[in-house]
């Protein structure tokens, strides 16, 4: 009975560990096989990118090239009138600048001319209130008179009227005109200054507008190239090319030679 007891004793803790060995190596097989698959399977490629018909890409660059080509032409035509315009402001400039030339070389022609009698005393008048009410007067003409001509401002007008800036009435008429003559002459002076700065800048507008004119000129008939049809011969069949050859040479094809018959 002991020793049955101390079998069962032994044996049975035996078995039970053989088992769960067991046991536990057939979880890893069983595990080992499902996780394969997963390591196994290819790995998902992913989808090419959708590719358009080569005919449809080649018609969408033509349409392109045609809208650019069109757009760069309408601003070439622009920038050509623009630069038309600007030449033509120039020229105008130009004719400003002569005409102001002109009238600053005759006042300066004058204003000399009165200089060297400037040199001369001026006449003995007597100085009674009379006498400077009419040299007043005189210059009060005097000025009104150039302004009306515009040869002085209204502002060196304002100044006569108002003793300013170096008019002074009480002065001999003849030197009053000395003074008249060398503002006439400084304004021309100033309107011609002014005059070639105008037309320097008239001109610096005319060669950047010719330019671009040019420049986009260029652009568009270059776009309008890249942009033309390209025409291909279309493929003729072999026997469409051959049956006119055949009919002309049965069109012209001489007549057989036959004996006439004597009745």
């Amino acid at each position: 009975m002991d020793v049955v007891l101390h079998q069962f004793l032994v044996e049975v803790p035996l078995a039970a560990a053989i088992w769960s060995i067991l046991l536990v190596v057939a979880l890893s097989v069983l595990t080992v096989l499902v996780a394969r698959p997963q390591r196994d399977r290819p790995a998902v490629e992913p989808a090419p990118p959708a590719v358009e018909p080569p005919g449809q890409d080649a018609a969408q660059q033509a349409a392109d090239l045609r809208r650019y080509a069109e757009e760069v032409a309408v601003a070439a035509a622009g920038a050509a009138r623009t630069a038309r315009r600007r030449r033509a402001a120039w020229l105008a400039a130009q004719d400003a600048l002569e005409r102001a030339w002109q009238a600053y070389d005759e006042a300066e022609t004058a204003a000399r001319r009165l200089r060297g009698t400037h040199a001369l005393p001026p006449p003995r008048t007597p100085r009674t209130p009379a006498e400077y009410a009419a040299r007043e007067r005189w210059l009060h003409h005097g000025a009104t008179a150039a302004h009306l001509r515009g040869e002085l401002s209204i502002r060196q007008l304002c100044d006569v009227f108002a003793r300013r800036g170096g008019w002074d009435p009480r002065l001999h008429p003849a030197e009053q005109e000395v003074v008249l003559a060398r503002a006439v002459r400084d304004g021309k002076q100033a309107g011609y200054r002014a005059a070639v700065a105008r037309e320097r800048a008239a001109w610096r507008d005319a060669e950047l507008a010719a330019e671009a004119a040019r420049a986009l000129a260029a652009e568009a008939y270059a776009a309008a190239w890249r942009a033309r049809p390209v025409l291909r011969p279309a493929a003729r069949p072999a026997t469409a090319a051959a049956r006119p050859a055949a009919r002309a040479t049965a069109r012209w094809r001489p007549a057989r030679w036959r004996p006439a018959r004597v009745g």
